[in-house]
């Protein structure tokens, strides 16, 4: 953020100066043009007033103060990753209606082929299917990664569980999901948010902690909603600045919960695991249903 501020601020670069020069000889020229237009008798009147309607052009450009673009950070970050989610969306629908339907007729196909086919092509008939079968299921997980449908329907207790069990099914690791009240009337861009922090934090573990345990917990606090993904893996050094440092997916948690006006904390050292807070603050609609919920 500030590297790019002192950015905009320094010195034109030479590729400017050699405008602005080749401008002023412009205006030169046409203002001695203009002057000749006047008082020599060799010049049309159109050519100097052309000249004349050059130079007062060219003149007002040169004497315009230079405006800046004022780059908003929030709202860029904001908008970015709203594409990302609508690109996941497409992903998702592609890979389930367009690709999983592909799959489901070359395993009809397959099938039929078994079916029909002599008894020394069975074995190879039924590794066909075992194998489209499994692609089917995999295709299927990444499009509910990608978009996960039942967020809005069932919410986003149900959705994390579901995203647990599916993700961590066959791995040895011991899970748990925590969440002591209701989630109802949460925000729908602060439930989006707090999946996929734990959908990040939960993969970053899977391919670099070599955890044992998981525990994942949500709280509805006066405050704002709380996000708390803990493991007890190898841990690491957190970057001061994730981004610049090559930690892309700690980079783009932290970026959804300050986009939300909160706040993530990453607490890791060698060898003593992980344990990531995040905390969204209630708007102040929100902060209301949140109330009523809670007396609920």
């Amino acid at each position: 953020m500030h590297g790019s501020n002192k950015t905009s601020t320094s010195r034109p670069t030479s590729s400017k100066r050699t405008i602005r020069w080749l401008t002023t000889l412009c205006l030169a020229a046409t203002a001695i043009n203009a002057v000749a237009s006047v008082f020599g008798a060799d010049l049309p009147l159109t050519l100097g007033l052309l000249n004349g309607v050059a130079f007062l052009a060219i003149w007002y450009c040169i004497s315009r103060p230079d405006r800046t673009i004022q780059f908003q950070p929030q709202e860029l970050a904001d908008h970015m990753l709203q594409v990302q989610e609508t690109e996941r969306h497409r992903l998702s629908r592609e890979l389930h209606d367009d690709i999983g339907q592909m799959l489901t007729a070359a395993k009809l196909q397959s099938d039929w082929l078994q079916r029909r086919a002599p008894e020394d092509l069975h074995p190879h008939c039924i590794m066909l299917n075992s194998i489209l079968d499994e692609t089917l299921a995999k295709v299927r997980d990444v499009s509910a990664i990608l978009n996960p449908r039942q967020l809005a329907s069932l919410g986003l207790e149900a959705s994390l569980r579901a995203h647990l069990l599916r993700t961590l099914a066959d791995t040895p690791i011991l899970w748990s999901l925590e969440c002591q009240q209701r989630l109802a009337g949460v925000p729908e861009e602060m439930a989006v948010a707090a999946f996929r922090i734990t959908q990040e934090a939960v993969t970053n573990m899977l391919r670099h902690a070599q955890a044992k345990n998981l525990r994942v917990r949500i709280q509805r606090r006066p405050e704002g909603l709380s996000l708390s993904v803990s493991d007890d893996g190898l841990g690491f050094s957190p970057a001061s600045d994730p981004a610049r440092q090559g930690q892309r997916g700690m980079a783009g948690m932290m970026e959804r919960a300050n986009l939300l006006g909160g706040h993530l904390t990453v607490e890791s050292e060698p060898g003593r695991g992980t344990h990531i807070q995040a905390l969204f603050p209630w708007a102040p609609r929100a902060r209301e249903r949140a109330e009523i919920n809670n007396h609920s």
